[in-house]
């Protein structure tokens, strides 16, 4: 085989799919449970008291979450992301995060959370070497943000986890807002306007039909070019480019100097072209796309004593099979298919 002239020494010559997308990040869902049942992602008619999450014995272990993050590593991946459901569930998650960072390659690790149980964990957090934390706000106003969580939250909950953030040392703070017609969109604004000059980016999502359970439908959708404009008439903004190829988020930035500000628009402007991310479940299936409905299983390799190299090779020959461009193809026929649960994956 011949070598790859830009790759730089000592690096892995970068894992491509079918399309050419290389592999980059993996989001690593260490938890289906949450302490919330948003409308969007785990709505209480179907996640109620009787709902039977994974047992623990069904849970990958922290061993076998590193090994398959060397795996990623030595395949030319680079970035991980903790989601969830809400990874801080996770007992002990600060020692994975250690592990992780103790992995030669890995140049980044985030976290994705509520924010709610940030003032008890986010010092360890970063003393164990997450570097990003974002945090899901959905609503400033603390009606509409309790009725699309389900529970009887408060924004200042959720702002004080930021706060505890900011305390520990984070300095790269993002906070995602996914918005629906109907719902939350006239917290658009309000939004903006909290956010702004604070230091904290924040990014509008379109609501998307992750999983069959949250009701989806195209007019319940506000694109990000709605959004654009409707932040723009009141604080004037311009298009930023992206900071590296395959970021999800359109950056834009206040004209005078107030920050930045970013939408994911997965339904009116499809990505799929840049996507380099791959999915690990809580019960070790990987999944090589957010839409994705057929997981491969990792478990049985673990449980049948596949060494590393083994789990390299398969990894390997999932991310050079892969095909997927849901979001290219999209029609309102295919957002009733078969999907698994956002939950399941994290975002």
């Amino acid at each position: 085989m011949k070598s790859d002239p830009t790759a730089m020494p000592n690096q892995p010559r970068a894992l491509c799919d079918t399309l050419g997308r290389p592999l980059h990040d993996l989001r690593i869902s260490v938890t289906d449970r949450c302490n919330l049942r948003c409308t969007y992602c785990m709505p209480e008619e179907h996640f109620g008291e009787a709902y039977e999450f994974l047992q623990r014995r069904d849970l990958l272990s922290f061993e076998e979450i590193a090994t398959v993050a060397r795996a990623i590593a030595a395949l030319g991946g680079v970035k991980l992301r903790l989601t969830g459901g809400e990874p801080l569930l996770r007992k002990d998650l600060p020692v994975l995060v250690t592990m992780l960072r103790e992995i030669p390659g890995i140049e980044d690790i985030a976290l994705t959370t509520n924010g709610l149980l940030l003032p008890q964990f986010a010092q360890a957090l970063r003393e164990a070497g997450v570097q990003r934390i974002t945090v899901s706000l959905d609503s400033i106003d603390d009606s509409t943000l309790a009725r699309i969580s389900g529970r009887p939250i408060a924004a200042s909950d959720v702002l004080a986890g930021i706060d505890a953030a900011r305390e520990a040392g984070f300095e790269k703070i993002k906070v995602n807002a996914v918005i629906q017609k109907g719902v939350n969109d006239q917290d658009i604004l309000p939004l903006a306007t909290h956010f702004r000059g604070t230091g904290v980016i924040l990014r509008f999502i379109e609501f998307m039909d992750v999983g069959t359970l949250n009701g989806w439908n195209r007019t319940s959708v506000v694109t990000g070019a709605e959004m654009v404009a409707h932040i723009a008439a009141r604080y004037p903004l311009e298009a930023v480019a992206p900071n590296y190829t395959g970021e999800v988020a359109a950056r834009y930035r206040y004209t005078d100097g107030q920050g930045e500000v970013g939408f994911i628009t997965s339904v009116s402007q499809p990505f799929c072209g840049d996507c380099s991310r791959l999915r690990l479940a809580p019960n070790g299936e990987l999944y090589t796309c957010l839409f994705g409905n057929q997981g491969h299983a990792l478990k049985p390799l673990f449980h049948d004593g596949a060494t590393e190299e083994d789990l390299r090779n398969y990894i390997q020959s999932v991310w050079r099979n892969r095909t997927d461009r849901y979001s290219e193809i999209r029609t309102d026929a295919t957002a009733s298919s078969d999907k698994v649960e956002m939950y399941h994956i994290g975002g």
